[in-house]
């Protein structure tokens, strides 16, 4: 027996509202609206890095954003669409402290000035080591471009220049991350030295030495002494990374 089907009514959706796919930075670049507060994105962003540098990322809450300037809760999204837009403002803000080598003499000048300034602006805000690998900010591309203009001219093609900058940066990433997690590591455990911390780790440390599966390391516990000196650590890695470039490349 044939079934009846039931006639079903076509619908034709609404067309919805196309999103606004621009991005933060092109938003902020256009014409600003009249202002119906104090509010900007420099104020924004200035007291939410304040509040990731002293009590952590976590605690940036647009509430808690708005509460300390003294705003609406809503305010900051006149700017801000949430807290991933937020957290670029925040790191484009850290980046502009990064004061960028307008006189050096050459390609390793600026690559070293670049590397220990960087240095300096992410251990005086060291959640953002961990939060701006990806985005991609004015201030944060002002870094490789600086980097690349020194580069430039050296008769290098576009990817061995860009493989340059990656390499220091990639050196200085790895070492200023090493400093955040021995630091963090010092604040959990409350130590307030490396003495402290050396005697708080020294019960493992003692056992794993002592089953002799580490006698070069042995040998450098013994013998080293700039253990304590992260700076004189980094500049001699970093060095050694520079000499490696200017070996391998001939500049």
């Amino acid at each position: 027996m044939a079934t009846r089907r039931k006639e079903e009514k076509q619908v034709t959706p609404e067309p919805s509202e196309p999103k606004e796919t621009v991005s933060l930075w092109e938003r902020l670049n256009r014409p600003a609206p009249a202002p119906r507060s104090t509010l900007t994105p420099q104020r924004i962003a200035a007291a939410a890095v304040a509040i990731a540098d002293t009590e952590g990322l976590d605690a940036v809450t647009m509430r808690r954003l708005a509460a300390d300037l003294g705003a609406a809760p809503m305010a900051a999204y006149r700017y801000v669409s949430g807290k991933d837009e937020l957290l670029e403002l925040m790191v484009d803000h850290v980046y502009g402290e990064l004061s960028l080598p307008g006189d050096a003499k050459d390609w390793r000048d600026a690559m070293r000035a670049l590397a220990l300034r960087t240095r300096t602006v992410l251990l005086r805000h060291s959640w953002v080591a961990r939060t701006a690998v990806f985005t991609l900010t004015p201030n944060q591309l002002a870094v490789p471009e600086r980097a690349l203009a020194a580069l430039d001219g050296l008769d290098l093609d576009a990817d061995t220049m860009m493989a340059v900058f990656r390499t220091v940066d990639s050196y200085v990433q790895g070492a200023v991350g090493f400093e955040i997690g021995l630091n963090e590591l010092m604040r959990e455990q409350g130590w307030s030295s490396a003495n402290e911390a050396r005697t708080g780790l020294a019960p493992r440390m003692t056992w794993l030495m002592g089953t002799g599966r580490y006698p070069t390391y042995e040998r450098y516990l013994r013998e080293a002494s700039r253990k304590d000196d992260l700076e004189w650590q980094f500049e001699t890695g970093l060095e050694s990374v520079l000499d490696g470039i200017s070996a391998r490349l001939g500049i």
